[in-house]
């Protein structure tokens, strides 16, 4: 009798549906404000200090944020489509039912951060630092990424669909229900913290060796 396929719980994520939006000048974006409701077009903010800006039901076309201080920011019921960075210092901020379309970002530090149903789609990063954050109902469609870092974060219902990551680090982190199957793999580390991960057949075998390494097992012919 074959063994009953295990149900993987996939990310949940809420489509985004704004209404009445208010198309706004990006100027008036400050540091600590309440933005809501607002429509941006070809938003440059590039090395601006928005430390604590709160950003609710807004929607950014084009969006240029080289070096843009985001400490401690939040996004809710967000869309940002086309963004472009360099460096992102984002650490600290919370990111709930945004989605990410078509953007490039170089050095993305989101370190303590929490991420709750979210989708990156069509997207190319270099360094994504997520280290302490958490991370619920997240997902990365047709994404490159060069590396990233989930070390000492709390993961749960993370998926990836036709997407390549370069090197992964899941040291000291806790997964539940993580999803590589989707995901072109070239190297990984914390493989000991990997519990509650799930790959596929031809994964498990491209992982062998990394697995022996920290078992401490030599494979000869």
């Amino acid at each position: 009798m074959s063994a009953r396929r295990q149900k993987i719980p996939a990310p949940i994520i809420d489509d985004l549906h704004p209404i009445d939006l208010t198309e706004t000048d990006p100027s008036e974006i400050a540091a600590r404000g309440d933005h809501e409701a607002c429509r941006y077009i070809d938003a440059d903010l590039s090395g601006r200090d928005l430390t604590g800006a709160s950003f609710t039901e807004c929607d950014f076309t084009g969006l240029e944020i080289h070096d843009t201080k985001l400490l401690g920011s939040r996004f809710i019921e967000t869309r940002i489509a086309r963004a472009t960075a360099t460096t992102l210092n984002s650490a600290r901020t919370t990111w709930r039912d945004v989605h990410i379309e078509g953007s490039r970002f170089g050095a993305v530090e989101m370190y303590d951060a929490h991420l709750e149903s979210v989708r990156i789609t069509d997207s190319k990063l270099s360094f994504v630092n997520l280290r302490a954050s958490k991370l619920l109902d997240v997902r990365f469609d047709h994404c490159v990424i060069d590396e990233l870092d989930l070390g000492e974060a709390l993961v749960e219902r993370l998926a990836f669909s036709d997407c390549t990551v370069r090197a992964l680090r899941f040291d000291h982190a806790q997964l539940r229900h993580v999803d590589l199957r989707g995901l072109d793999l070239e190297s990984i580390s914390g493989v000991e913290s990997m519990r509650g991960a799930v790959v596929s057949p031809a994964q498990a075998v491209d992982l062998a060796r990394i697995f022996a390494n920290h078992l401490g097992i030599t494979v000869v012919d």
